[in-house]
């Protein structure tokens, strides 16, 4: 744990925090003042991360295979905001319900699937589960490709997955919120 999250973890710093409001986040520039790009979780402005080529490549391997089984009448997104309560994450990659005319004037607010690919953040993209759960996203995968592994949430309900299980080894994970999408891990991880 780095000292800026135990610091964060303190009561007493967390009540000083100056919260913003999604609609406050839109008004600042697209990057921060150190010229990187940023997201919002719980009202707090956090510098996205940069990404490996394991990231990147895994990330282009798995939009083509959700593609392919995409049902009609929905979009993937691809590190795309989701405009939740008081957040605008922007997982790297989303199955949202409808067509990508729905979304010229508005975020999507939840998603069917949301997947986060972990090479180093594996503890923070655990802890975002709560907020997709929170925003009724119906699966919350966190790939893991180090570990040859998918972390999967499913049954969203008062914050929280009700259930949560892996998938590794040479299975198929079958998506539960939308059964034509279906990922061959010998595919994904070569």
């Amino acid at each position: 744990m780095s000292a800026a999250s135990a610091l964060l973890d303190l009561p007493e710093v967390r009540a000083r925090i100056s919260p913003i409001t999604v609609a406050q986040y839109r008004q600042l520039a697209e990057f921060n003042e150190n010229g990187r790009r940023t997201e919002l979780v719980h009202g707090v402005i956090i510098e996205k991360m940069s990404k490996s080529p394991l990231h990147s490549s895994i990330a282009r391997r798995l939009f083509k295979l959700l593609q392919a089984g995409l049902p009609a009448h929905f979009t993937l997104l691809r590190e795309d905001p989701l405009t939740l309560a008081d957040s605008e994450p922007e997982p790297d990659l989303a199955i949202v319900r409808g067509d990508e005319t729905n979304f010229a004037q508005q975020h999507p607010t939840t998603a069917a699937l949301v997947v986060e690919i972990a090479v180093t953040s594996a503890a923070e993209d655990r802890s975002l589960a709560t907020l997709y759960a929170s925003a009724g996203v119906e699966e919350y995968w966190i790939v893991l490709p180090m570990e040859r592994r998918i972390e999967v949430y499913r049954r969203p309900e008062s914050g929280t997955y009700l259930d949560q299980s892996h998938v590794e080894g040479d299975a198929t994970l079958e998506c539960g919120s939308l059964p034509r999408i279906h990922v061959r891990l010998v595919e994904l991880f070569g």
